[in-house]
């Protein structure tokens, strides 16, 4: 290929003739005043001049007691009733009907009448927190996580909660608390996506890709999914005709074309995600090989993830991976649940509910724990949020013949290291587990608390778009503030 060819064709055609300068400058005020809207739509992290197109590690508005963090989301709804909350009066109450019955999502299906927890619940650390049999890895890590059991959303359909809990709101199209993060503090590692995805090897969570999307953000705020089997990243290693002189031509011819590209069309942010991936494939395979090289570990190591066992292996190779990432730079590491082709959201349990919550704590509580503690045994847990949480809770009145329905009005969470207060239990639900009567947490106090724990002031943390300032929490209309009960002082 002729480089000085293209080169000067393509200088060619960006010149314009003065027929076609007045044909194109005919709607010249308004096409200016479009441009500096669009334009102007560029991120900045309030408070400060960094202009937010990069990773490069930014500072925070205080000091900070997190420094990175793994989300163990759960998709479906895990039932707090049979995992973290007993309710005694349940089985007194069992099989007759609720008083002043239920908020149902299938509504038709709901019997309205009492049904216990078929699982025994004991205390368990110094603090005499309180699990259920099915989680008893969890269990042992009660001295070192904050249990909140008055979580409560907005919304009582999967991909609605879904996206209040990662974006703020239920409505499509906001970023992730993981690109908020990543958008407000960068990266220490260069090398490496600020912000990683662990996902099903199998089947896509429900809502797919939104549950990492960047939204209005810089497309390179936005998750970067990496493989759980195999290479981390797709096609790294070259093909057999291509040397590595080849792709660095290739490579630098590309660059060159997209920051031409790029000089024209400035305001689409996904061009400098584009170029911003580009430069870094130089020198990502290396590093993601190296930080998702599970062989490095030992044998006790992957018995400790529960690794060698079928029910528990994908989710306990994420699981390790996630700890690894960290421990190599990664800021933020969103990790989900082995989704099947039968259910995308594996908690969601209408049907067969014993039977199913009893399948899917089993292959989350050993690597879960295992986590929690080996980040504790390496020192990263003090300044890593570990965040075990789905996007609501299940009712305390069977559906059907033996489901469980969505319950909004209260959820249990868990959320280690960071400066969250360890043995705490927060928050009490009614006797029936069915709603909060005493501190009460709403998804944006919980963003708000959590934001702060990175050094963050949740108000301060804006982007501009379509004509007002949007921040994780919408704080302006919200007023909702960190609750500091959860966290040290």
């Amino acid at each position: 290929m002729n480089h000085n060819h293209l080169q000067r064709s393509t200088c060619e055609a960006a010149l314009l003739s003065r027929r076609e300068l007045l044909r194109r400058g005919a709607l010249g005020a308004g096409w200016m005043g479009l441009a500096n809207l669009i334009c102007g739509d560029q991120p900045a992290l309030a408070g400060t001049s960094v202009p937010g197109r990069d990773v490069s590690v930014r500072a925070t508005h205080f000091s900070p007691r997190a420094q990175r963090m793994v989300l163990l989301f759960q998709h479906g709804g895990p039932s707090q009733i049979d995992l973290f909350d007993p309710k005694p009066a349940l089985e007194k109450q069992a099989g007759k009907p609720l008083p002043g019955g239920v908020e149902a999502f299938f509504d038709k299906q709901d019997s309205s009448l009492c049904t216990p927890s078929p699982f025994k619940f004991a205390k368990h650390g110094d603090c005499g927190m309180e699990f259920s049999e099915l989680l008893p890895h969890l269990a042992q890590c009660a001295d070192d996580v904050c249990q909140i059991r008055s979580l409560h959303t907005l919304v009582n359909d999967h991909e609605g909660a879904l996206r209040h809990f990662q974006t703020g709101k239920p409505r499509l199209g906001r970023p992730t608390i993981g690109s908020w993060i990543s958008f407000a503090l960068g990266t220490p590692n260069q090398n490496l996506p600020p912000y990683v995805v662990l996902s099903s090897p199998s089947t896509d969570q429900v809502d797919g890709i939104r549950n990492w999307s960047s939204g209005f953000l810089p497309a390179i705020y936005q998750g970067t999914p990496l493989r759980c089997d195999g290479p981390g990243l797709f096609d790294l290693a070259l093909p057999a005709a291509v040397s590595e002189e080849m792709q660095r031509h290739q490579l630098a011819l590309l660059d060159g074309l997209n920051r031409q590209h790029q000089r024209r069309y400035a305001h689409l942010t996904e061009l400098d995600a584009r170029i911003a991936n580009n430069a870094l494939a130089g020198n990502i395979g290396d590093e993601v090989t190296s930080a998702m090289d599970l062989a490095r570990e030992t044998a006790a190591t992957h018995a400790a993830y529960g690794m060698n066992n079928p029910a528990t292996g994908t989710y306990g190779r994420r699981c390790l991976m996630a700890r690894r990432l960290l421990e190599s730079g990664v800021r933020f590491v969103a990790l989900f649940n082995d989704a099947t082709k039968v259910s995308g959201d594996p908690w969601d349990t209408h049907s067969n509910h014993n039977q199913g919550t009893r399948l899917v704590a089993g292959n989350v509580d050993q690597p879960s724990a295992a986590l929690i503690q080996d980040l504790k045994r390496t020192g990263l847990l003090d300044d890593t949020v570990v965040l075990w949480v789905g996007e609501f809770g299940r009712l305390p009145v069977s559906q059907g013949k033996d489901g469980r329905d969505h319950n909004r009005h209260a959820f249990s969470a868990l959320v280690a290291g960071g400066g969250f207060k360890a043995g705490l239990t927060h928050g009490t639900t009614d006797e029936f587990g069915y709603k909060i009567v005493d501190k009460p947490v709403a998804v944006g106090e919980f963003h708000a608390t959590l934001l702060r724990q990175f050094g963050l002031d949740h108000t301060r943390l804006t982007h501009p778009h379509q004509g007002r300032d949007e921040s994780l929490t919408d704080a302006d209309i919200t007023g909702v503030q960190p609750v500091l009960s959860l966290v040290e002082s």
